[in-house]
């Protein structure tokens, strides 16, 4: 059963996701939710907090809550997030464009990245993931075929890692990731809509299955206006 702040913080939520207050608009103050939801104000900041956490709301001394703009989505770190997963919390047009599918011999760049010889075959994928008309997101995905013997164009712009998981078995299990702030490259400007962007953010995953053998290599490039890159932290003591 949800505690009661969680349950206040869901409602406030949906308020603000249905935009029944606009960027910039204060919330109502700790008094007047406290009367609302006939509850503590302990209660009320608990579910205040989780709101300035989860980038509703920015609390300011002296005024009070003021709803942030949503026009950057949340784009969690620390988890393996498909983008169709992704696309299904997004309110937008998305779209996934499949530029290349090619099996390559793994060249030095490969080897160092998944740990193979220069014998073994790697799937190279190239997405870009369109968002209401705007291409914001260039995927560079390297697949080791011992662990994924076919991909189709189909699958690819479908989702992979759903493809993965029911129909190959495979269990994804973690993964190794680095986040860069780069200058594009001609290809990014080629494939994404950087128009005046002088700026990409790239995460770099190396992703691993249960056993804890790496099979993938990912280039996730984004164009920085249209993401907010989120984690949890808690402090150990």
């Amino acid at each position: 059963m949800k505690r009661k702040y969680d349950l206040i913080y869901q409602e406030l939520v949906e308020k603000i996701e249905h935009e029944e207050w606009e960027a910039g608009q204060l919330l109502p103050s700790e008094n007047e939710l406290k009367d609302q939801y006939q509850t503590s104000r302990e209660t009320i900041r608990k579910a205040l907090n989780l709101l300035s956490q989860n980038g509703y709301i920015q609390k300011v001394r002296g005024k009070g809550s003021v709803i942030i703009g949503r026009n950057k989505f949340d784009f969690p770190v620390s988890g393996l997030v498909s983008f169709k997963e992704l696309a299904v919390k997004i309110d937008q047009d998305v779209k996934t464009i499949v530029h290349d599918l090619n099996l390559l011999k793994a060249d030095e760049f490969l080897q160092s990245q998944l740990h193979v010889t220069k014998h073994e075959k790697v799937w190279h994928v190239i997405r870009a993931r369109e968002f209401s008309g705007e291409r914001v997101i260039l995927d560079k995905d390297f697949l080791i075929e011992s662990k994924v013997p076919d991909l189709t164009t189909d699958i690819c712009q479908d989702s992979i890692y759903a493809y993965l998981e029911n129909e190959l078995d495979l269990t994804i299990s973690f993964a190794k990731k680095e986040i860069t702030v780069e200058e594009p490259t001609e290809e990014d400007y080629q494939l994404l809509d950087l128009e005046g962007f002088n700026n990409i953010v790239v995460i770099k995953n190396y992703v691993y299955l249960d056993d804890a053998t790496l099979f993938q290599y990912t280039e996730s490039r984004h164009r920085p206006d249209r993401f907010r890159f989120v984690d949890f932290a808690r402090r150990h003591h």
